[in-house]
């Protein structure tokens, strides 16, 4: 059996979210076209969660991380030449060598990070805003650190014209977090580290959860999920992806 065959739970239909999808607002985030393309990423996310069942020792995915991924604009996420596939189920470029993670991912690492209101969230990689958006609705605080600081300026403006007003977008090096704010309740790894990065780890609260992608680069990689507790570590290794190489040092850029 799967190590994380326990944590399956049997989660209510997405109906009612789909129901609150429909009652947004008629302008901006809840215009008909996006409204309706979120609906559909949304059913393409419960079909994938419903198709790893087995590997994954799961069926569905959080109605709660549903909810806030319908309601988050993903199109103002990404930019405007690939505005017309911001709800496709794949990862899309956003410039510098990165990319916006497909959508089943964001929904399957916010899942199992477990975020609750009065959790502080430490995001290694904030890249377009995306994740920090969703975590947001589910957080009492994000801190999000970016290398590149480009990136990071188009996020912070992202992510105030929606309203995120509980997160931080710091640019810096994401190997070193943020020590002077630690410890954090979560930490969410949006790139992959060859090695479990020690310096995250220590800044990681007793009991909290840390999500990343694990593994070499343009080899195999897989989602895990740590769990920290006063006697160790417990590590869950999830499904396979590829990510974007997490890299040390800050980026300068002109």
């Amino acid at each position: 059996m799967s190590p994380i065959a326990a944590t399956f739970r049997s989660l209510p239909p997405l109906a009612g979210i789909f129901a609150a999808l429909l009652a947004l607002p008629a302008g901006g985030e809840g215009a008909a076209q996006h409204r309706a393309e979120r609906e559909a990423m949304l059913r393409t996310i419960e079909r994938h969660a419903r198709s790893a069942t087995e590997t994954l020792g799961r069926g569905q995915i959080d109605p709660a991380v549903l909810r806030v991924m319908g309601e988050v604009p993903r199109h103002a996420f990404v930019p405007a030449n690939v505005q017309g596939q911001a709800y496709d189920d794949r990862p899309l470029p956003i410039g510098y060598g990165q990319t916006i993670s497909q959508p089943f991912i964001v929904a399957l690492m916010t899942d199992m990070a477990a975020v609750g209101p009065q959790d502080v969230v430490l995001e290694v990689g904030t890249g377009s805003g995306y994740q920090a958006a969703v975590l947001s609705r589910l957080a009492g605080e994000v801190v999000s650190i970016e290398r590149y600081r480009t990136l990071a300026e188009a996020a912070r403006a992202r992510l105030a014209a929606i309203g995120c007003g509980n997160v931080e977008v710091m640019t810096g090096d994401g190997w070193a977090g943020v020590a002077a704010r630690a410890p954090f309740d979560r930490i969410m790894v949006t790139a992959a580290a060859e090695t479990l990065p020690q310096t995250l780890l220590d800044q990681l609260a007793d009991g909290g959860i840390m999500v990343l992608p694990l593994g070499r680069h343009q080899q195999s990689q897989h989602i895990v999920k740590l769990t920290k507790s006063q006697t160790g570590l417990v590590h869950e290794d999830l499904i396979p992806v590829r990510f974007v190489p997490l890299m040390l040092g800050e980026a300068q850029e002109l």
